[in-house]
């Protein structure tokens, strides 16, 4: 009996959390599969379940950060791996829409310039005191 030594293709389709760990949107399988089930993954338009296989070609959104800082990115399925690899080696597998880029790149200085508004620090005593002695003068 001979053994059958076939090398191991690359797959035709893979489960959506393992497809999102090997890209490396999350650091491990059981937070994106949190992501999924929390409804910030979407497949196509809509919500799916992490045992969603997907195949090159299709399109998900993916919102990552915290609430005040939430971006969304728009990525096209371009690879498939079950292996995670180091960042150039993740950045192959997909690749993000132009609309996409274009709204982060928005948001971000969105943020930028609202944080121009809040001052970085509260003033010291010596501060509060010149701040007050100015008010007084005015009147």
């Amino acid at each position: 009996m001979s053994k059958n030594n076939d090398t191991p293709s690359t797959p035709t389709k893979i489960r959506l959390d393992k497809w999102l760990w090997a890209a490396r949107f999350y650091r491990t399988r059981t937070l994106a599969k949190q992501a999924i089930e929390s409804g910030r993954v979407h497949y196509a338009g809509s919500r799916v379940k992490t045992s969603k296989e997907i195949a090159v070609g299709d399109e998900l959104t993916i919102r990552q950060g915290s609430a005040t800082a939430m971006t969304e990115k728009t990525v096209i399925v371009e690879a498939l791996s079950a292996q995670r690899g180091n960042a150039t080696a993740a950045q192959v597998l997909y690749s993000e829409t132009q609309e996409s880029e274009e709204r982060r790149a928005y948001y971000a200085e969105q943020r930028k310039l609202a944080n121009l508004a809040r001052p970085d620090n509260k003033p010291n005593k010596k501060q509060r005191r010149d701040l007050q002695r100015f008010k007084h003068q005015q009147d």
